[in-house]
């Protein structure tokens, strides 16, 4: 099932390979070009823009992936469901194993041409980093596996599901820094726990770094934990009707 999900992931499409480091390229080329010429500056407090905006994308797409590939994943491998071994959950974790490594290289290689052309990319706590970057992917993981078998389910969820990444995108503080906003604005926010996934990642890379008050590892690791340990009771409970789905 892994070499299955590998070469569908990576030969699938010629330009598979060009679009997983193309994307995240355009995006930070794009967000510079407007945070330079439309909203006159690109000043963070702490860290330089560039870097700052490749780590806030790259957690986010590791994040989004895990929660997109998931979705299909349950109905694409129905065939798969004859042997008594395989069950409903296994490809969704295939599928979250595989985008895990997948961004994961392709962030090293933001890291090492960041650095190779002089910009301060490099982690001033690099095990920081590295269990912020895993916390991210467990986050993606958890929501992953709920929304895998809730899809399967109530098919509309996953329409629902792929319109919130948007929104998500604009207020999980990955385009412009949130502690820009009001106070009172800040503590509803905080409530998304890939704020805090991106932002203690953030501080783990940028030691002058100034994030938003009351970012903490506990909430993200109760947010988790609670993902996961819900996605494996649907999984449980539902197994059978996955099966037929």
């Amino acid at each position: 099932m892994f070499m299955r999900e590998a070469l569908t992931r990576t030969t699938a499409d010629r330009f598979a390979w060009f679009w997983m480091i193309a994307e995240p390229t355009a995006h930070v080329v794009v967000m510079v070009m407007m945070r330079t010429f439309v909203m006159k500056g690109s000043l963070i407090s702490g860290a330089d823009f560039v870097p700052w905006m490749i780590t806030g994308l790259l957690a986010f797409f590791l994040f989004r992936e895990g929660l997109l590939r998931s979705l299909g994943a349950i109905n694409a491998n129905k065939g798969l469901f004859a042997y008594r071994q395989v069950k409903p959950i296994d490809p969704v974790l295939v599928r979250c194993f595989i985008e895990g490594v997948l961004k994961t290289f392709v962030f090293l290689l933001f890291i090492a041409g960041g650095a190779l052309l002089g910009m301060d990319i490099i982690p001033h706590d690099p095990l920081g980093a590295i269990a912020n970057w895993l916390s991210v992917w467990l986050l993606g993981v958890g929501a992953g596996l709920v929304v895998s078998a809730s899809d399967s389910l109530i098919p509309e969820i996953g329409r629902v599901v792929r319109i919130a990444t948007l929104p998500l995108l604009i207020i999980s503080g990955v385009l412009f820094p949130l502690n820009f906003l009001p106070q009172d604005i800040q503590q509803y926010l905080l409530y998304n726990p890939i704020i805090h996934a991106i932002e203690s990642l953030r501080l783990s890379f940028f030691a002058g770094y100034r994030s938003l008050n009351g970012v903490s590892m506990v909430y993200l690791w109760l947010c988790v934990l609670s993902l996961i340990a819900f996605g494996l009771i649907l999984h449980i409970r539902y197994e059978k009707q996955l099966k037929a789905q």
